[in-house]
């Protein structure tokens, strides 16, 4: 299996220029590879399966016929990015991060944007992430978006876009690291090959940042609140614990009392000092969100405003990563930091304008339209993939709810070769996510989850989708020669 027969079609490609020749920092895997004996590839990308199985890294897929755990499949042929370009998307990152934190600092604060009417008012009270409750309330450090996963695609021009911001609790980065691990132990030969910048220190970071947040304690208690192990992402949720060495917990293990949070052990109530949440708002606290939560904790919120105790990602910050207000990003990044974004947004509609609507409608066949509240790759409809009828039957519910849709052109992803047993390797489309910590300083993760579409000609790259990984390196400098990117 070599990469003989590998070809482009047209697309930008991670690992080849259209005339088939390497680029410069993918040469000596590609060598490598191709030196290998005949099924050796097929046999290290079977290994690497069974250890992800052994080792019990699923994730949990849910639909109406059944309930099915499975691993997220993984690539062994690593998306790699050399150091010079990423030094400019982690500069994108960090730009991008601290305008958004500003945003929500200011949305549930003075409101200058909205009264500036930079980003309409109607727009952001509207949001179905909004918590007006909040309003007033500032946040231990005033950061509010400590956890980030900014998803990143590459056009045919090669080109590094940003096509959504998730700042609630972004999914991921365990596979991160144990894609990282695992192929360590699969296929050391092609580390040898190469010099890759590390990621193992992300738990570490991770809980700096948690303890960060308790600027009057020397060793504050740390704590993950997971809504229990049928949740799709549970995996990460124990994964993270454990690698921080800090307990997991459920809304069931915790109370608060004099608006304090204490977890209950075997020796009595512990006092939590910060809380790296994985449960949404609306079951947060019955006594503020949804009251028939049995997930939540009562009076968390409360301790929360007092400044009591830290929660990770900050309630309310949804608002930030709304796919409507994500059209005016580059206007707050403006706004807040007086600066040009560095990483520019894909076009995007919004439906909520009659003139943008009626465009849509017209060109459904051409574009990709999102509910603005909507993740994992839910509710969108991809135009030139669907049908004339899937069309039609789209067409009506966004008439009928405009403001809850955007749309965005196809943007044709950058591809990387995969492993294919059939067919020896083929180009899949992929993305990326970068992590990105809010603490004492903005820490981003190097490289990030490469989601890939594994399906052949498929654009959705989303885990719950049946998209696949990579591991992603990032190239340390000096490592590399050539200029081609």
């Amino acid at each position: 299996m070599t990469f003989d027969q590998y070809k482009t079609d047209g697309f930008f490609d991670e690992y080849f220029v259209e005339d088939g020749k390497p680029r410069s920092y993918v040469r000596k895997i590609v060598k490598t590879i191709n030196e290998m004996d005949p099924g050796e590839l097929y046999n290290r990308q079977k290994a690497a399966e069974a250890l992800m199985f052994e080792t019990g890294i699923t994730f949990t897929l849910y639909n109406t016929d059944e309930t099915k755990e499975d691993i997220i499949p993984f690539d062994i042929l690593p998306r790699i990015i050399p150091h010079r370009e990423w030094e400019y998307i982690e500069l994108g990152l960090k730009q991008r991060v601290e305008a958004l934190n500003r945003f929500v600092a200011d949305v549930y604060g003075d409101q200058k944007i909205l009264k500036d009417k930079v980003v309409p008012k109607d727009l952001v009270l509207s949001s179905k992430a909004y918590r007006k409750q909040l309003l007033g309330i500032k946040p231990p450090r005033g950061i509010w978006t400590h956890i980030s996963g900014i998803d990143l695609v590459r056009d045919d021009q090669g080109e590094f876009l940003v096509l959504e911001d998730n700042m609630r609790c972004p999914s991921g980065v365990s596979y991160v690291l144990e894609n990282r691990a695992i192929l360590k132990r699969i296929f050391p030969i092609v580390f040898q090959a190469s010099h890759i910048s590390p990621v193992e220190e992300y738990p570490s970071k991770l809980r700096e940042m948690l303890e960060y947040l308790v600027p009057d304690k020397d060793n504050p208690t740390v704590a993950v609140l997971t809504p229990g192990m049928y949740n799709s992402a549970f995996f990460e949720h124990a994964f993270l614990a454990r690698e921080m060495s800090v307990d997991l917990v459920q809304g069931s293990d915790l109370i608060v009392e004099d608006d304090f949070v204490y977890m209950r052990t075997t020796r009595g109530l512990q006092k939590v000092d910060s809380i790296y949440r994985r449960l949404d708002d609306d079951f947060l606290d019955p006594k503020m969100f949804r009251p028939d939560s049995l997930l939540g904790v009562p009076g968390i919120m409360k301790a929360w405003a007092k400044g009591n105790v830290a929660l990770v990602n900050a309630p309310g910050t949804g608002v930030s990563d709304d796919k409507a207000i994500y059209s005016f990003v580059p206007q707050i990044i403006k706004y807040y930091l007086g600066e040009d974004p560095i990483l520019s947004n894909v076009q995007t509609h919004l439906c909520r304008n009659k003139a943008e609507l009626d465009f849509v409608v017209k060109n459904l066949e051409h574009l990709v339209v999102k509910p603005v509240a909507e993740s994992g790759g839910y509710g969108i409809l991809i135009g030139p993939k669907a049908s004339k009828k899937e069309r039609e039957a789209f067409k009506e519910k966004l008439l009928a709810n405009p403001d809850n849709y955007i749309a965005q052109p196809v943007v044709s992803l950058s591809r990387a070769p995969v492993v294919v047993q059939e067919s020896g390797m083929e180009g899949r489309h992929v993305d990326l996510r970068p992590f990105i910590l809010y603490g004492k300083e903005i820490f981003v993760l190097n490289g990030g989850l490469t989601r890939v579409a594994l399906k052949k000609g498929s654009l959705v790259v989303n885990s719950s989708q049946g998209g696949g990984s990579k591991d992603t390196w990032v190239i340390e400098p000096g490592k590399t020669k050539g200029t081609d990117a």
